[in-house]
């Protein structure tokens, strides 16, 4: 119990690291929500409905409400850090349709899948201790701050953006670009695997075709790419020391093929197919992540 205590006051303090630091940076060419630096309003917003949303969820043992909470939490900062602007130009509006589109997709998909499914084994172990659990939704609180920082911090932003500049409208088309295949490309992989999960004779114990046919993770590489147009989309309304809101989409790499995603899932694969020849050559000739078009 004290090693799981000192862990979480670890998290802690390195949340409040990450919040300051983000704060202190942008502050200054920033807009203030109710006489508050408007990233240190939203910090405190993103991880209070996390720990609120944590009583009820540890009282009844479920985890149903985690990842619907997460992409509602997106949905609320990005609500709040509109209503700082007096007025919305085109290019904040997009900025806000990035995620508001993004949260809800896939808010409601994943709740559909646990609804479905019925629970979360990631949190089987997790729930019944209460240091743990209240970990996990604080890390949910860091994940939905620094993923949405670049977007966030843009929307709040004093930069007045030049439209006639080559800078600015390189950054828009390039950015916007990304975010679309990226979207695209994690929509569609979701929905391959759904429907593969539905199909009772596939022929397969895994999904192989489609998108999972290039890439064992195509909705992964999808993510990644969407947060980087997004930041990209973000930088003509970035100055100074807000640049340091663009580790925002390396935040997002980190934690997807390092921490919860790729890892999470390859161990699970493995444990499962990991005895078929048939999956140790899907591994061998496809690549975990980048899309690679087979002849």
């Amino acid at each position: 119990m004290n090693k799981l205590f000192l862990r979480l006051v670890v998290v802690l303090i390195v949340c409040a690291a990450i919040v300051i630091g983000i704060t202190l940076a942008t502050q200054s060419n920033s807009l203030k929500i109710v006489d508050y630096p408007a990233m240190l309003v939203l910090a405190v917003i993103a991880f209070a409905i996390q720990w609120v949303v944590f009583i009820p969820a540890y009282a009844l043992q479920t985890e149903k409400f985690y990842d619907l909470t997460g992409s509602l939490t997106f949905i609320t900062i990005l609500a709040v850090s509109v209503t700082a602007l007096s007025q919305m130009s085109w290019y904040q509006i997009a900025l806000a349709l990035m995620v508001g589109v993004w949260a809800l997709r896939l808010g409601t998909f994943l709740f559909a899948r646990i609804l479905k499914d019925g629970a979360d084994n990631r949190f089987d172990d997790i729930k019944p201790n209460p240091i743990r659990f209240f970990t996990a939704w604080t890390i949910q609180g860091l994940w939905v701050f620094l993923t949405s920082a670049a977007v966030t911090v843009a929307l709040v932003s004093l930069t007045i953006v030049d439209f006639d500049s080559t800078y600015t409208m390189t950054s828009l088309v390039v950015g916007g670009a990304f975010w679309i295949i990226g979207f695209v490309l994690e929509v569609v992989a979701d929905a391959q695997k759904r429907q593969f999960k539905k199909q009772k004779d596939t022929g397969s114990s895994f999904i192989k075709s489609g998108l999972w046919r290039v890439s064992r993770h195509p909705n992964y590489f999808g993510e990644i790419l969407l947060w980087f147009g997004a930041a990209i989309f973000a930088l003509p309304a970035l100055a100074g020391w807000q640049h340091i809101v663009l580790i925002s989409p390396l935040f997002v790499t980190l934690l997807l093929t390092k921490v919860s995603g790729v890892p999470l899932l390859e161990k699970k694969a493995d444990a499962k197919f990991g005895h078929l020849d048939e999956y140790q050559d899907y591994k061998k000739a496809t690549p975990v992540l980048i899309p690679r078009v087979k002849s």
